[in-house]
Order: C-alpha cells, then sequence, then structure tokens
C-alpha cells in the first residue's frame, strides 16, 4: 500500500525565490510531460481509476494539523485543489463551504489544498476564515498519486468506501455547482454509513 503524501507545513515553506524557481521548474516539466502525454492530465495521474481504491493524501491545516484521507473511513471526501489567484476557485469555495455545513454531519468531509505559496500565506488565512472546511498549503504543484495540479479548480471525490468516485481529471467543467454536487456527492451521503 503507498504511503500517505502530505504536504509541508507552512512553517516548513522554501524562501520565495526558491519557490519560485521549483514552481518554474515544475511548470517547465509539466509543459514537457504534457507535450509527451498529449494534453491530458491522465498521464500525470493513471493510478486514478474511479471504483477502485482512491490514493491516501494528506491535509496539514494552517493550524498545523494533520488530516489523512484514509482515516476518514465511512465519510464522503472531497479533495478540492484551489488558489487565491483563481477566480473561478474563489466563485466555488463559498459554494463548497455552504455544503459542507449543511452536510457534515451526515459524513462529508471537504479537505482544501491551496496552491498559493508561503509568501501569499496571509491572504489565504484571511480567506479560509470565511470557509467551513479546513484548508491547508499543498506546498509544490504534485499531489501525490493525483499528479501534478496543472488546472484548477480540480476535485476528487471518495466514497465511503474509500473508492474513488469522481476524477477531476476526466471532468469537461470541473466547477462545482448545485446542480453537480447534487448529481455526485448528495446520492453518496444518502447512502448508508
Amino acid at each position: 500500500m503507498p504511503s500517505d503524501f502530505h504536504a509541508p507545513t507552512p512553517t516548513q515553506a522554501r524562501p520565495p525565490s526558491l519557490q519560485r524557481r521549483l514552481w518554474l521548474r515544475a511548470a517547465l516539466a509539466g509543459a514537457g510531460g504534457l507535450a509527451l502525454a498529449g494534453s491530458s492530465g491522465r498521464a500525470l495521474a493513471n493510478g486514478l481509476v474511479v471504483g477502485k481504491a482512491a490514493p491516501p493524501l494528506v491535509l496539514t491545516t494552517l493550524d498545523g494539523q494533520r488530516i489523512a484521507s484514509r482515516e476518514l473511513p465511512g465519510k464522503v471526501v472531497i479533495l478540492t485543489f484551489w488558489a487565491t489567484w483563481c477566480s473561478p476557485c474563489l466563485a466555488e469555495l463559498p459554494l463548497l463551504s455552504e455544503y459542507y455545513a449543511q452536510y457534515r454531519k451526515q459524513g462529508l468531509e471537504i479537505l482544501g489544498f491551496s496552491l498559493d505559496g508561503a509568501d501569499q500565506l496571509t491572504e489565504v488565512r484571511k480567506f479560509a476564515a470565511r470557509l467551513s472546511f479546513p484548508v491547508g498549503l499543498l506546498g509544490n504543484p504534485w499531489a501525490g498519486e493525483y499528479g501534478r495540479i496543472w488546472r484548477i479548480p480540480v476535485s476528487f471525490t471518495i466514497g465511503r468506501d474509500g473508492l474513488l468516485v469522481d476524477n477531476g481529471w476526466d471532468d469537461k467543467d470541473p466547477v462545482w455547482t448545485s446542480a453537480r454536487l447534487d448529481r455526485i456527492v448528495t446520492p453518496l451521503l444518502k447512502s448508508a454509513a
């Protein structure tokens, strides 16, 4: 079984100049990988299969808590990737926050991974304070077996049984809407825990 992937805590952040260089290298490497693999992110996360076990991922929250996706059995889990500079992300996050507040007692967990750098931590904290679900910095564009996060917003949904239910890389329009939540997540919450 693969080990949990987790991002560094905000206190382990790199200096902004090093972080920019690492992001640039990752972007160039990712662009090269996309050129070889076509325009699909599937080659970067080809182990993701709907109906199979979801890869583990650990969120280190802004206040230092560790929340591992595989330690949430019996829960419906949404892993969502966003950034403060992403307009569609900022539009969907309040909807996700509202949905989480409504369905948390029915077994919903949302883990929010910000792609912002440590130099934007104040802005991330300010925005995260308005959300009802836990948020942390991803630390780099790689999210373990979910691949390089090259398009945001993107989310992955895990069923109560730990199986991947929705692969965000496969979604043509990955932004959460009420209708999309009702179609994908609500039925999972209505199923027995």
